[in-house]
């Protein structure tokens, strides 16, 4: 039973490379998963090898957990496909891409075939790891930081006045020098307050004006 080698690279992050042993025998399934134990990614997406050209144009497609439409057209399953029954070149290349709804593609190529495994090893096994695959955003843990970010800030439906005005230590020397030209809030209060008696002394002055205007007409 012969062994294959694959070398697994980012197509965009081609610093990023897996080098893969597996078994001939194995199936598509086990190599998708293999790679993502090493790159850390849920396996649990639909994503799809596709036999590849030396110029990575794709050909006939792999899937794992395809869609309804694929499966009508008959599209060949990952856990039901042997590696070795897509090999026609000591060189083979598949194009790779992980997570249809937020994807990844990757170059995968056959570099080497050992023709013995070593009984000592659990295939498929990581061979060599270059690089960091890049970090995916999970929405779910995304949603879950934000909620707890949430609950972690105490709520309040009062005004901070110094916080909402981006208040800093060093703006209390413009507010004394605001004091110094008497632009206090205290001798605004005492206008206002002023103003409010002046407007009651005219009400008043107008009542009694009012009540002279009438006896004079009554005298009339």
């Amino acid at each position: 039973m012969a062994v294959y080698r694959f070398r697994i690279s980012f197509e965009d992050f081609d610093e990023v490379v897996r080098e893969i042993d597996i078994k001939s025998t194995q199936t598509f399934e086990d190599l998708h998963k293999a790679v993502h134990r090493s790159t850390g990614y849920s396996a649990e997406k639909s994503s799809s090898f596709y036999v590849s050209s030396d110029h990575w144009i794709k050909g006939d497609e792999i899937a794992y957990l395809p869609n309804q439409r694929k499966i009508d057209r008959g599209v060949a399953l990952m856990e039901n496909a042997k590696l070795s029954k897509f090999i026609e070149d000591p060189h083979q290349k598949f194009y790779y891409i992980y997570n249809f709804d937020r994807p990844f593609d990757f170059h995968v190529e056959l570099i080497k075939i050992i023709l013995t495994t070593d009984p000592n090893i659990e295939y498929p096994v990581l061979f060599k790891s270059i690089g960091e695959a890049p970090k995916i955003f999970d929405s779910t843990n995304g949603a879950a930081a934000a909620i707890a970010a949430t609950a972690a800030t105490p709520a309040s439906s009062d005004f901070d006045f110094l916080n909402e005005m981006d208040f800093v230590p060093e703006d209390s020397e413009e507010i004394e020098a605001m004091d110094g030209r008497g632009i206090t809030t205290s001798e605004k209060s005492d206008d206002a307050d002023e103003e409010e008696d002046e407007d009651n002394d005219d009400f008043a002055e107008g009542d009694d004006f009012g009540d002279e205007e009438f006896d004079s007409k009554e005298d009339y």
